[in-house]
């Protein structure tokens, strides 16, 4: 009896997974305000014990902001290459603290970035932290909502997991994600302002690999053409205020980026949510680390090429891009997850027209609370949550355009598969 018991209960949850109905509006905002009252609390109560500016573990508050925070000193101090050497740089981010011993956070953007540094840097530093926080957070909320317009998107998006580990990090995946979600959701209605967008990512190159390959397919030529003139005005810009030798110092900086940081794991494999990173984490070889990125990456480039010429909608499109962007680089950190918002404020907003197919609302769930979970699993049992997720909202999403085409071409069995 008890097994019978059993097996009726995991029917049940099998069922619910399936369809979906465990996840009504009531309880997506209820999960939401929960989230946000638990993870509001214990920055503040983390803000609360700190010492100054350090918190208890002897990191600075924002941590990697201050590494930008640095860089925008030493542009202050007309040294801007220095943010380049890695010594140099450790210095100049003591310096911010008093001379206290903070750990080392590489400066690794290209130099267009030093404009955000430098405004930061012309204020105190936990002024500094704060405007870019609010700033780049009112940016992505502001995508977010453009992107699905309901009464919820907004206490969802600001619950989203990715936001606190974004803002416990002081990184910018706000501003990749506004970027990316704005350019898609003006790629319509205003395509050369979609350029500037796309073009304005090139400070995270690293994202922008796909995007070409979705355009070329898709035939955007003015957004094609706005996004080249805005980085050749960036670069540009970058030469005449900065001059050349901080792109000398940038392209030098690079062979330390690509073997201590990611081809070590200096960060921790954890940390990164990648195929090479999980690869690398289970102790295979750095080249064949290299091997799985590409291979998904060209298997991703060829997908992505089929979905931007077929007819199949915009919503999936941007969906899938999206994702792609993120699972193409060996690069991507759990704080930059905050990207998955745009896939997943997408997909939702096509499944919310058009009804929702087996299995996609739990999916989106998943897509949604793993950013507070991969980096634990990841640490504790090499098993690559944030990777697995990535990877099935993409086949999710592939799944659905070529069942959404089957089904207005007439093939009900493709359609219903």
């Amino acid at each position: 009896a008890t097994f019978i018991k059993f097996c009726g209960e995991m029917t049940h949850i099998w069922q619910g997974l399936r369809s979906g109905q465990w996840l009504t509006a009531s309880r997506a905002r209820g999960y939401s305000l929960i989230l946000l009252g638990i993870c509001a609390i214990a920055m503040a109560g983390w803000i609360a014990v700190s010492d100054g500016l350090i918190d208890r573990n002897g990191k600075p508050l924002g941590t990697d902001f201050s590494n930008v925070y640095a860089a925008g000193t030493l542009t202050w101090q007309g040294r801007p290459a220095a943010a380049y050497e890695p010594a140099l740089q450790h210095a100049a981010e003591k310096a911010v603290f008093g001379g206290r011993e903070v750990p080392f956070y590489g400066w690794l953007y290209p130099p267009f970035f030093f404009a955000v540094a430098v405004l930061v840097a012309a204020v105190p530093y936990a002024w500094g932290l704060a405007i870019w926080l609010a700033a780049s957070l009112a940016a992505y909320l502001a995508a977010m909502r453009a992107i699905l317009p309901r009464p919820e998107t907004l206490l969802i998006a600001a619950a989203f997991p990715a936001v606190f580990v974004n803002l416990g990090h002081g990184q910018n995946g706000f501003l990749t994600a506004a970027l990316l979600g704005g350019a898609l959701h003006l790629l319509d209605r205003r395509p050369w302002l979609s350029g500037v967008l796309i073009g304005l990512l090139a400070y995270k190159p690293q994202f922008g690999v796909l995007i070409p390959v979705a355009l070329l397919a898709g035939g955007r030529w003015s957004t094609i053409g706005a996004a080249v003139a805005t980085v050749a005005a960036l670069l540009a810009l970058s030469l005449v205020t900065l001059g050349s030798g901080v792109w000398h110092a940038f392209a030098d900086s690079m062979t330390f980026a690509q073997t201590v940081v990611l081809e070590q794991g200096g960060i921790g494999w954890e940390k990164i949510q990648s195929v090479f990173s999980a690869v690398r984490m289970w102790g295979a070889s750095v080249h064949t680390a290299y091997a799985a990125q590409i291979a998904l990456a060209l298997m991703l480039a060829a997908s992505l090429a089929w979905l931007w010429q077929s007819d199949a909608a915009f919503e999936l499109k941007a969906s899938a891009l999206a994702t792609a962007s993120l699972l193409a680089t060996p690069y991507v950190l759990d704080y930059d997850l905050v990207v998955l918002a745009v896939a997943i404020a997408f997909f939702a907003r096509h499944g919310l027209s058009r009804g929702f197919r087996p299995f996609e609302i739990s999916l989106l769930a998943a897509a949604w609370i793993v950013p507070l979970l991969s980096r634990g699993i990841a640490g504790v049992t090499g098993i690559p949550l944030g990777l697995m997720v990535l990877l099935a909202l993409y086949v999710f999403t592939l799944r659905r355009a070529a069942q959404d085409r089957a089904a207005s071409a007439g093939l009900p069995g493709i359609a219903q598969a």
